[in-house]
């Protein structure tokens, strides 16, 4: 952070209100910038904060007007926020605590207004002919992300490719928000929504309707264990151009993102071994599992792999 200085209690409530909500919403998450300074675990819990706020609302109840009216008051907090006019008093705690996040750090804040494009990209009821339909919806809602964090965690000092670090942060991002969708097939199209790719679904003969693609088992003629395998192979090439990041963070940036990437990672393995299973039901970690995942990424052990592999 710039400074030193006593927070403000108005603004230390706040960051403790951002920091409850991640902890109930986002326990991985939580779990993994838990070993953070307090500065960048603070910010990143606004930034969260912010973010579901945003997500809550395309995945309301409320008809598709009042959730595009829900969005564009987001829009304008955020204006707020990169205009420095949220006032200290403001009743807001995600406005007060992302306010002095972004004085704090420097946060690309454009990036939020990506997510929320993304959000009503959502609340259209947007589908993806392509894959590059898909990944332009991905970097809004989770390449995003990735650059939002990077503003926080930072680069190390004179690190070999430091420019291309936002670029890794953002392929990072698809990776995880890839692995999602593979995980949520069902549950998203039983929400009316279907993310795979129109000319991938054709490809491997499989329906490209939400009401369909809730019906299990498939038809006869699709090969969705093939499409499944085929979406698992990209986000294995993302995941392996993501991955050049973690040798560009410090010790405990690395662990934090090692920690939350390796979930995701180990998820994606998960669903390899029986794809079809995205079709009965969400996969999902075993608590155990996920907890020894995490252990290995916040105690630095595949940080520093992958650093070994990405500089041999």
């Amino acid at each position: 952070m710039r400074n030193s200085r006593p927070l403000p209690s108005a603004v230390l409530a706040s960051y403790h209100y951002c920091e409850t909500i991640t902890g109930q919403q986002a326990r991985n998450f939580a779990y993994g910038i838990r070993l953070l300074p307090t500065g960048q675990r603070r910010a990143l819990s606004a930034l969260y904060a912010f973010a579901r706020r945003v997500d809550d609302i395309g995945d309301g109840t409320l008809d598709p007007d009042t959730k595009r009216e829900r969005l564009l008051e987001c829009r304008d907090l955020l204006e707020r926020v990169r205009t420095g006019t949220v006032p200290q008093d403001a009743t807001d705690p995600v406005a007060l605590a992302l306010s002095h996040a972004a004085g704090a750090f420097p946060i690309p804040l454009g990036a939020l207004d990506e997510l929320i494009d993304g959000v009503l990209m959502d609340v259209r009821g947007h589908t993806y002919e392509n894959w590059d339909d898909l990944r332009f919806y991905c970097r809004c809602v989770a390449g995003a992300i990735g650059r939002l964090s990077l503003g926080v965690f930072g680069t190390v000092p004179g690190v070999r490719g430091a420019a291309r670090a936002p670029e890794y942060a953002d392929t990072l991002g698809l990776a995880l928000q890839l692995t999602n969708i593979l995980r949520d097939v069902r549950e998203d199209a039983g929400n009316g929504r279907v993310y795979l790719p129109a000319e991938d679904l054709r490809k491997f003969a499989c329906p490209e309707t939400a009401d369909d693609l809730r019906r299990y088992p498939p038809p006869a003629e699709a090969d969705f264990t093939a499409l499944v395998r085929f979406q698992i192979q990209r986000a294995r090439e993302l995941f392996a151009e993501g991955f050049k990041l973690l040798p560009m963070l410090d010790r405990r940036s690395g662990a934090c993102v090692a920690a939350m990437a390796g979930i995701y990672h180990r998820l994606l393995d998960r669903i390899a071994e029986d794809p079809a299973a995205v079709l009965r039901g969400r996969v999902a970690l075993p608590a155990p599992e996920k907890v020894l995942v995490a252990v290995r990424g916040l105690t630095g052990l595949d940080a520093r792999r992958i650093a070994r592999q990405a500089h041999p």
